[in-house]
């Protein structure tokens, strides 16, 4: 073994250095700060692991679900029903049950759906999602449109580290599947160009469909911790459309196709949302601050907040606005030529 194998170089332990100050702070978050906290960043753990998962289908493969409320939707209502008086169940006995049902409904739902591309692929996930919100609503034994109430426990620190074990896990996961491994570089060549892809010889269809089980089986584990969490549940706060609108907008603001936008972005309009609820929750006004804070970062950052990073490759509005007037494409660095 080398000096170099057993010791990492320098930018190596620099790389890390962010990590380990990011694991310091919030594996010790709840010793030195309150109860309020608390919840708030329990919060933006969880919408950071849900904006990862449809980062799966949505950026590295492609396809824009607008469905993808049901698989949270689906985890939640397994850990409520099997938490009921009468199953009794172990909550973390729950989680799993919820992952393969919802692992299951992906693969029924995808078969057909991933034929579909751009806006028919979406309309076609939103509406089974809304279809699977009328079900849930006329069922009895998901209480109907007057939901189920899990058994309450008071500790903010368990829900706290449950959500963001579980959202380091699905980082993890995405890292190792779409950053380091040739299932992760097939499910990009499907994306950039399925043609060729199939013509290299990658099963593009059980690609796809792959991805697209894996994107649904994540959320369902949040989907049962926030179950437990919030005590109560019905169709209109687990299945509801606007859940799915805040993964999109969340991965959209970070960045699309990145390993740290989604996170990035759940963060800041999480954070965002939360401040201008407090400080102007007595009106709509906050609605419309959040709604142009979106327009700013979309126009100008279309690779998402992201794309400031020094290494990243896009900012190329940015670098557009701040070139010197009266410069041609020809005068840019061959990098920033459009």
């Amino acid at each position: 073994m080398t000096e170099g194998e057993r010791k990492p170089s320098r930018p190596a332990a620099l790389a890390a250095l962010p990590l380990i100050i990011l694991a310091l702070v919030f594996g010790t978050l709840p010793m030195w700060t309150d109860d309020y906290w608390i919840r708030v960043w329990t919060g933006v753990a969880m919408w950071a692991g849900l904006a990862a998962s449809w980062n799966i289908i949505g950026g590295y493969a492609g396809y824009i679900s607008f469905g993808h409320v049901a698989f949270f939707g689906i985890g939640a209502y397994a850990t409520a029903i099997l938490m009921q008086p009468g199953y009794d169940w172990n909550f973390f006995l729950t989680l799993p049950v919820g992952v393969m049902i919802a692992g299951l409904f992906a693969l029924v739902v995808g078969w057909p759906t991933l034929r579909l591309r751009g806006a028919y692929f979406a309309i076609a996930t939103w509406a089974l999602a809304e279809a699977l919100a009328q079900i849930i609503n006329t069922l009895d034994f998901t209480g109907g449109s007057f939901g189920l109430s899990t058994p309450g426990n008071p500790s903010t620190w368990f829900f706290y580290y449950a959500m963001l074990i579980a959202t380091v896990v699905i980082y993890l996961l995405i890292f190792l599947l779409f950053e380091r491994s040739r299932f992760g570089y097939k499910v990009k060549a499907v994306r950039d160009n399925e043609a060729a892809a199939q013509s290299l010889g990658i099963n593009t269809t059980a690609v796809k469909l792959q991805a697209f089980m894996l994107s649904a089986a994540l959320p369902a584990v949040l989907g049962g911790i926030n179950a437990y969490w919030i005590t109560f549940i019905n169709p209109q706060s687990v299945l509801s459309g606007e859940i799915t609108d805040q993964m999109v907008v969340m991965v959209l603001i970070g960045g699309l196709g990145h390993l740290w936008g989604p996170a990035l972005g759940a963060g800041v309009l999480y954070l965002a949302s939360t401040w201008l609820g407090a400080e102007y929750g007595g009106s709509t006004s906050y609605i419309a601050m959040i709604g142009a804070l979106l327009a700013l970062i979309i126009l100008f950052l279309p690779d998402g907040l992201i794309g400031l990073a020094p290494r990243a490759r896009g900012m190329k509005l940015i670098r557009k606005l701040l070139r010197p007037a009266g410069a041609s494409v020809g005068d840019a660095p061959p990098g920033d030529r459009p």
